[in-house]
């Protein structure tokens, strides 16, 4: 074997291990699939349908219900909710109300001190829980608000609402409307204390409704199983 041919196998067999010592480049692991986000809670103003309506106050900008006694739930404020998972709450402001008489007021004769006392219940009658809200009148500066669309100067109502309670209610999963219906006003005023308890008077309004949930996983629908394959 010729001087040359003896290099050129030694050459041959010294690159086969340096090639075969070279790696293959490796194919990048697939990443692992995200992890769908948790539920988040929602602070939502509430669905409200409201029979009775006062009206929108002229500083807030609310709008006020008039909250009626009765004994059936269907006649009172019905408040739609959403499928929640666990307890929903359920926060509004209950107010007392005043028919404002500047008369009555220059005559030193307009003191009244109110107690309004209203229910919270399922639409089956259940009671959630009782709200009660309590406020003085003396004079205008006493008013919560004024209500546009009235008759009287400035086209205002007579009727105001007066005082705050801020209410948070529970609402348990299962339930998706509820009621606020009134129970009672007391009125303590220059002749007397007076209660009212008959059906379908208002006794409270109730503004800035707002609910506080965690949705409900939505229903997965699976498509319709096919139908088997009939052999012939």
């Amino acid at each position: 074997m010729t001087r040359a041919l003896i290099v050129a196998a030694m050459a041959l067999v010294l690159a086969v291990p340096a090639a075969s010592q070279t790696a293959a480049p490796r194919k990048p692991l697939p990443r692992p699939a995200a992890k769908p986000a948790p539920p988040r809670r929602v602070t939502e103003g509430a669905d409200v349908a409201c029979p009775n309506v006062l009206g929108v106050g002229v500083g807030s900008q609310l709008q006020f219900c008039d909250v009626l006694t009765g004994r059936n739930p269907a006649d009172g404020v019905i408040i739609h909710l959403p499928p929640h998972r666990g307890v929903l709450t359920l926060t509004f402001d209950l107010h007392n109300r005043q028919t404002y008489s500047e008369e009555a007021v220059r005559a030193g004769k307009a003191y009244a001190s109110y107690t309004a006392t209203i229910g919270v219940l399922t639409m089956d009658g259940t009671l959630l829980s009782r709200a009660v809200v309590r406020s003085e009148f003396r004079s205008a500066k006493d008013l919560l608000d004024r209500i546009a669309g009235g008759a009287g100067p400035k086209g205002l109502k007579a009727v105001a609402p007066i005082g705050t309670e801020r209410i948070a209610i529970d609402i348990p999963q299962n339930v998706d409307r509820v009621s606020l219906l009134g129970e009672k006003l007391t009125v303590l005023g220059r002749n007397g204390t007076e209660t009212f308890t008959a059906a379908q008077r208002p006794i409270a309004a109730v503004s800035n409704i707002v609910i506080d949930y965690l949705p409900a996983p939505k229903a997965v629908v699976k498509p319709p199983a096919k139908p088997p394959i009939k052999k012939k």
